[in-house]
């Protein structure tokens, strides 16, 4: 089975989850939480390092009770805002040929 690559919004979404586990993980260890939530340390680093950028619902959901995060907030927070709307390209007028004498 061949992975579909990921999009740069979703790269960016599992930036964002990585950035905000690790910060909700504080000073406790990486181990700690990992073995807390059932998953490997090393799962939780390429989590929070941004190397698995679409972890499973329940790993997701694992960490987010082991840091008393809500699943809410990590979708608003994880979510990337909208890319600016294209300026509007003006549509030049049409010019019409001088009619032959």
């Amino acid at each position: 089975m061949v992975r579909t690559p990921l999009t740069p919004e979703e790269r960016e979404r599992g930036e964002r989850l990585g950035l905000l586990l690790r910060s909700a993980r504080g000073e406790r260890s990486m181990v700690e939480i990992a073995a807390a939530a059932g998953l490997s340390a090393e799962t939780l680093r390429k989590i929070e390092t941004g190397r698995a950028p679409t972890p499973a619902f329940f790993t997701v959901a694992a960490l987010a009770r082991v840091l008393d995060l809500s699943m809410d907030e990590l979708v608003v927070l994880c979510t990337p805002a909208p890319a600016p709307a294209p300026a509007a390209t003006p549509i030049p007028a049409l010019v019409s040929a001088p009619a032959p004498v």
